[in-house]
């Protein structure tokens, strides 16, 4: 199952940074529950091993790629940010540590797995994935747009995606930069 795993994260987040066009330096904000990824109700079977093969997909693709991950928290942290600090070197942290019945079990893992973890209240994402319905769309810039996925599950979990766009400023006659869009 691991590797299927694995490979099903894998193909989801590379179907995101294709669709969203996600270029070096930019955040994908990614929420997980383990617990909908192995079959149960959110919040009732984190599993750490899951974690740890979902999290190592994630963070193979995002170096290979140049982008910052950043891993949602669960609702007993509020949903708090772990990511890297070269992710964001300007942000004012919290103290907190996530564990995996308080943080979740990917939290836990980014907290280990990265080089210099941070945690925040929240970001500004570019893009992201939402694994298990765990709403991830506080933590994306203001004007989210969703992706229609191909690779729309992982393990028994529904994965929604989201990119970002500029805000539109102007009126009918205003002229849009297409490479932002």
């Amino acid at each position: 199952m691991s590797q299927s795993i694995y490979e099903e994260t894998k193909a989801a987040i590379q179907e995101l940074s294709q669709q969203a066009k996600l270029r070096a330096g930019q955040i994908v904000v990614v929420g997980c529950s383990t617990s909908e990824v192995v079959g149960s109700k959110i919040g009732t079977n984190s599993n750490p091993d899951v974690a740890g093969e979902i999290f190592r997909a994630l963070l193979d693709f995002t170096k290979e790629n140049g982008l910052f991950l950043a891993i949602q928290c669960c609702e007993h942290l509020n949903r708090a940010i772990i990511t890297e600090r070269a992710a964001v070197p300007f942000a004012e942290p919290v103290n907190v540590v996530p564990q995996p019945k308080a943080g979740g079990s990917l939290a836990t893992h980014a907290y280990k797995g990265f080089s210099d973890p941070v945690a925040l209240e929240e970001i500004r994402a570019d893009a992201g994935l939402d694994i298990g319905f765990t709403m991830i769309g506080m933590h994306l810039k203001k004007v989210a747009v969703p992706l229609r996925l191909e690779h729309n599950h992982i393990g028994a979990a529904m994965v929604l995606a989201a990119r970002t766009r500029p805000k539109f400023i102007g009126g009918v006659r205003a002229i849009y930069d297409e490479n932002l869009l």
